[in-house]
């Protein structure tokens, strides 16, 4: 059945395609393949990242990790001490750009908001004209009616308003990630960034952290609390297909944000 769908979806897109000279007609024959292409990874299930530098999740440009120590470097004859090493009597905490340290997220929110309006305007108005050079009677022979001008305007407006809105909301969240310094500022504090991703059959689980911590913070087990990061950025999520099902189409979005009531 799914290679059936495949099947459909590239007859489809091959059907549309219409042959206007030679480039184009190259075109409507890879059109197929394409179009399969596109329908293969539409249905399958979504590919995990490529490990890579995490710089770009802090934003800006950082400084790159440190690479591995070259061959040059190694202990030399009659000696134990390596270039690079770490030592055991030495702080283990991470504090060069490269280290990893952990990140414990522990959010336990809650927010609990009421308020009410209610507003109420009324205006009323009157003018008119008892003398106007003596022709306030002409006025009244010329305008339809039966003119008044001393009651040529009398006005009435009231409006009412009433508004009232409430938030609960909580939210707890507890996760453990770990995270890399990425870059360290001019006053000695470390910037870090993390991500971590994990596929479970069809749907994906995203975390991505970042922000800026005092070495001073990281506690003796190499590891950090959210509450302690400056500009944290804390994003968990996911997708896959039950994500997918749970979402609005994007008829209804698009419907949602261009109707005015």
């Amino acid at each position: 059945m799914r290679s059936l769908a495949l099947l459909v979806l590239a007859a489809s897109a091959a059907g549309c395609a219409s042959v206007d000279g030679g480039a184009v007609a190259q075109d409507a024959l890879a059109a197929p393949g394409v179009a399969y292409n596109a329908a293969r990874r539409a249905l399958a299930p979504p590919q995990l990242e490529p490990v890579s530098n995490p710089i770009a999740l802090t934003g800006g440009e950082h400084q790159t990790m440190p690479q591995p120590i070259s061959a040059s470097e190694a202990p030399r004859a009659n000696s134990l001490w390596r270039t690079g090493s770490r030592s055991f009597f030495n702080d283990q905490r991470a504090s060069r750009v490269g280290d990893i340290l952990t990140v414990n997220i522990e959010i336990d929110d809650k927010a609990s908001l009421s308020n009410s309006s209610n507003r109420t305007r009324t205006g009323s108005t009157q003018a008119g004209i008892n003398h106007f050079f003596g022709l306030e009677g002409a006025l009244g022979r010329v305008l339809p009616g039966g003119f008044d001008p001393a009651n040529m305007v009398d006005t009435n407006s009231q409006s009412d308003q009433t508004g009232a809105g409430a938030i609960d909301r909580q939210e707890k969240i507890r996760l453990t990630v770990a995270a890399v310094i990425v870059d360290r500022l001019p006053n000695g504090n470390l910037v870090i960034a993390g991500r971590q991703d994990v596929r479970i059959n069809a749907e994906m689980r995203q975390l991505t952290v970042s922000g800026v911590i005092r070495p001073e913070d990281i506690s003796a087990e190499n590891t950090i609390n959210h509450t302690q990061i400056a500009e944290a950025r804390i994003a968990y999520g996911g997708q896959g297909q039950i994500s997918a099902v749970q979402r609005p189409g994007w008829g209804q979005r698009i419907t949602d944000a261009i109707l005015p009531w």
